[in-house]
C-alpha cells in the first residue's frame, strides 16, 4: 500500500482559525509511530496540473485561484486566506488523490492522508475546499484509460454538494452521499443517491442505512474504481457533526465499505476529508484506525 501527503505544506492561518490544519501531520505520525505504514510506503504527491484541474474546474476559477485573484467573499466563502502555499497545498492535495487512485488501480489500494474537499465546485471554492479531489481525479483516471466507471462514496457528515454539483449527468461516475440531512451545506444538491440522516443518528441505524446504500451503489455503478471519502466527523463528539457515531461505529462502517469492494474485486482509493472532535486526538484515532484497515487489503 502506497500512502501520498501533503501536511508540510503548511498553510498561514490566523490564530484561533477552527480548522484543525495539525490533525494532517499528527495523522501522518501517528501511521508511522505505530507501524501502520513504513516511510519507504510515504510520499509525497506532484501537485495536480491545469489540465488535470481543468476537467472538473473552469478555466476562470483556477486562474484565479493561482494569481490570487480570488475575491474577498469567494475567500471567505472558501474559508482560508489566499497565500502561494494556499495554492501548493491545494494542489498537493489533490494530486495526493489522482496518485491514491492510479497505486489503487495497480495494487487494490491507495490512500491520501488528506483530500475529500467535497464542497468545491466546478467555478467556486467553498467550506474549506479549493479544488474537487475526487472529480479531478476521477476525471484524470478516465482521461488516462485506467479506468472509465467510478463510484464516489462520501461519508463525510456533511453533503458532497460539490461533488454532486460537477458530476451531475454524468453516468460514468456514480456519487452517493450518506450525511447529516440538518447540517451544512444548507443547500444541498443532487447526488446520485443520498442518504440524509436525522440528528443524533447513532451506529445501527447509519450502518443499516450505509449498507443499503453501498448495495446500490454496486448494483447501479458497476464500479472499476471506489473513491472513499472517509470522514471522522460522523463522531458524536465532533463539533461540526451532528451525528452520533462511536469510534466503534466508524470503524465498522470502514470495515463494511472495504469488504464489498473486496468482495466485488473492486480498488479503492481513499481520502480522510473531515473531522472536527473537540480532541483532536479522537480525530486522528479515527482516521488512523482507517488507514490501518486499509493496510490490511494488501
Amino acid at each position: 500500500m502506497r500512502v501520498f501527503y501533503s501536511d508540510t505544506f503548511v498553510l498561514p492561518l490566523p490564530p484561533g482559525h477552527r480548522f484543525p490544519m495539525e490533525k494532517y501531520a499528527l495523522l501522518r505520525e501517528r501511521v508511522l509511530n505505530e507501524g501502520i505504514i513504513t516511510s519507504d510506503q510515504l510520499h509525497i504527491p506532484e501537485p495536480a496540473s491545469v489540465a488535470e484541474l481543468s476537467r472538473a474546474h473552469a478555466p476562470a476559477y483556477i486562474e484565479r485561484v493561482l494569481n490570487g485573484q480570488l475575491t474577498s467573499a469567494e475567500l471567505r466563502r472558501i474559508g482560508f486566506p489566499w497565500s502561494p502555499q494556499m495554492v501548493e497545498r491545494s494542489r498537493r492535495s489533490v494530486g495526493a488523490t489522482i496518485a491514491a487512485c492510479r497505486v489503487a488501480l495497480s495494487e487494490g489500494v491507495g490512500v491520501n492522508l488528506a483530500g475529500g474537499t467535497h464542497h468545491a465546485f466546478s467555478d467556486a471554492g467553498a467550506g474549506y475546499c479549493v479544488f474537487n479531489d475526487a472529480a479531478v481525479a476521477a476525471r484524470a483516471m478516465q482521461a488516462e484509460g485506467r479506468a472509465q466507471r467510478m463510484a464516489i462514496i462520501d461519508c463525510d457528515v456533511h453533503q458532497g454538494d460539490g461533488t454532486a454539483a460537477i458530476l451531475a449527468g454524468d453516468e460514468t461516475i456514480f456519487t452517493f452521499s450518506i450525511h447529516g440531512a440538518n447540517n451544512f451545506p444548507f443547500r444541498k444538491q443532487q447526488s446520485d443517491l443520498d442518504i440524509g440522516l436525522p440528528d443524533a443518528t447513532s451506529d445501527t441505524a447509519y450502518l443499516d442505512a450505509l449498507e443499503w446504500g453501498i448495495r446500490q451503489v454496486f448494483a447501479s455503478a458497476r464500479p472499476e474504481l471506489i473513491i472513499y471519502l472517509a470522514g471522522a466527523d460522523p463522531y458524536y463528539d465532533d463539533r461540526l457533526g451532528r451525528l452520533s457515531l462511536t469510534k466503534a461505529g466508524l470503524a465498522e462502517r470502514d470495515r463494511l465499505i472495504f469488504s464489498f469492494c473486496r468482495a466485488a474485486g473492486v480498488p479503492i482509493a481513499i481520502t480522510m476529508a473531515g473531522g472536527y472532535a473537540r480532541q483532536i486526538v479522537d480525530t486522528v484515532d479515527i482516521h488512523a484506525h482507517t488507514v490501518a484497515m486499509a493496510a490490511m487489503l494488501r
